[in-house]
């Protein structure tokens, strides 16, 4: 009998339970002490919202707290560093948005980090789509009639956004190619800039968040149109492009993210918590009044093959934008 690949083979297997028992143990006391929620956007923000939302819930049930800290910079870049070369103990969260982790790797010529491989998802959050909404002056009053007046409009038609290569850009430029229309992009730094500019008539119309439902209401602004696969719950008079151009969705989401090598049984207290806490009836109305985000939640085969198709979606329209960030 040949001892020696017997000896090898128990060798890997005692090495294997071993590490087994290790990752459980550590799973038995986790966590030990406060976890840090890290979210890459100022205080007041959607991914803030949602943070400071889920934070409590979840401190109340692991019984340490969930310290949120706002880590701003390089479009969600630096947070998402940090959280990925932090120890992989599940102590150092991300609360990430889409864009950091299926955009940015498209827009920025050199990361800090690789989000596919330093990154691994750990629960899906929130999602919503976007509102086309126009300045009131505009004459159009329904989708379709916008996207005539679109293509008649000589010159072309500005539009804002939140900035090169953010997501309410690529939107637009994606419905520009799929309507046959041509619009000029004139970017904002942020959201609330671009709004802002819609609502005082400097640009005629920008795909919005839902956060501006209330401008919509107040008759500021009227949205024409919804981004998501159907209408919104907190504007339902309002249809989905998708009505119109079936295979047209563009939604944004937030999901938790922890350090690649993360115990599976860490990840599994965490994501059964998350899930918990989302379908909590005060975190669904707070989550809604606060911008009309809705609960997503999904199993962690669904929101990776989510992440892994937004990757290649999002890989294909910035470059077909040629949208850059230096």
């Amino acid at each position: 009998m040949n001892v020696e690949p017997m000896r090898r083979r128990f060798s890997r297997l005692f090495i294997a339970l071993l590490a087994s028992l290790l990752c459980h143990g550590a799973a038995a006391q986790y966590p030990s002490r406060p976890i840090r929620l890290l979210v890459p956007i100022t205080p007041g923000g959607g991914p803030d919202i949602v943070a400071r939302l889920i934070a409590p819930k979840l401190g109340d049930t692991l019984g340490q707290p969930v310290v949120v800290e706002n880590r701003v910079g390089g479009n969600g870049n630096l947070a998402g560093e940090l959280v990925a070369r932090s120890p992989a103990d599940g102590h150092v969260l991300l609360l990430g948005m889409d864009s950091l982790l299926v955009i940015n790797p498209h827009l920025y010529a050199t990361m800090p980090f690789d989000p596919q491989k330093d990154l691994v998802p750990v629960a899906s959050l929130v999602s919503n789509g976007f509102f086309m909404a126009v300045n009131p002056s505009v004459p159009a009053q329904t989708f379709p009639e916008f996207i005539e007046y679109a293509r008649r409009a000589n010159p072309p038609l500005h539009y804002g956004s939140g900035g090169n290569g953010s997501q309410h850009h690529l939107t637009m430029e994606r419905l520009k190619a799929r309507a046959g229309i041509n619009m000029i992009h004139i970017p904002y730094k942020g959201g609330v800039p671009a709004t802002t500019a819609t609502v005082a008539g400097e640009v005629p119309v920008m795909m919005s968040g839902t956060s501006t439902a209330p401008q919509i209401k107040a008759g500021r602004l009227r949205a024409l149109a919804f981004t998501g696969p159907q209408r919104s719950r907190i504007l339902p008079e309002v249809p989905a492009i998708a009505e119109f151009y079936p295979d047209f969705v563009m939604i944004q989401w937030y999901g938790l993210f922890a350090p690649s090598g993360t115990p599976e049984p860490v990840l599994a207290r965490l994501r059964a918590e998350v899930n918990k806490a989302l379908v909590l009836p005060d975190v669904r109305d707070k989550l809604s009044n606060a911008g009309g985000v809705e609960p997503w939640i999904t199993t962690p085969e669904e929101f990776a093959a989510e992440i892994r198709s937004e990757y290649a979606k999002y890989a294909k329209l910035v470059k077909d934008v040629g949208a850059k960030v230096d």
